[in-house]
């Protein structure tokens, strides 16, 4: 939660128009799987409402193209794939802690945080 705090006053995060689905998903998962509360999930949400996130309008559009195929070359979801297309297109850093999405940025050139 510290890195939550910190990131509200920083840079914009740059995210694929599904990021606010799939974050929400992900907490509702912790849930079921009982490693958070509900009430963590709220504030977790409440949180992640702060950040200065920027959605990229480009995500749809490349899905069938740029991003499929970066998926296939990296063996990788489309879903990670989005966000790699994102990061390399931007010329922005990338943040993961997936082994394989990591090694992805890596082949491709991108910059990791």
């Amino acid at each position: 939660m510290r890195m939550l705090e910190e990131a509200k006053g920083g840079a914009p995060i740059h995210v694929p128009s599904l990021w606010h689905l799939e974050i929400s998903n992900t907490l509702l998962v912790f849930v079921r799987r009982k490693l958070m509360t509900d009430a963590q999930r709220s504030v977790g949400l409440t949180l992640l409402s702060q950040l200065r996130i920027v959605l990229d309008d480009e995500t749809n559009r490349l899905a069938f193209s740029t991003i499929s195929e970066l998926a296939a070359t990296h063996v990788l979801s489309v879903y990670d794939a989005a966000y790699l297309e994102l990061s390399r297109r931007k010329s922005l850093p990338f943040a993961t802690r997936d082994d394989a999405l990591g090694a992805a940025a890596r082949k491709a050139g991108i910059k990791l945080l």
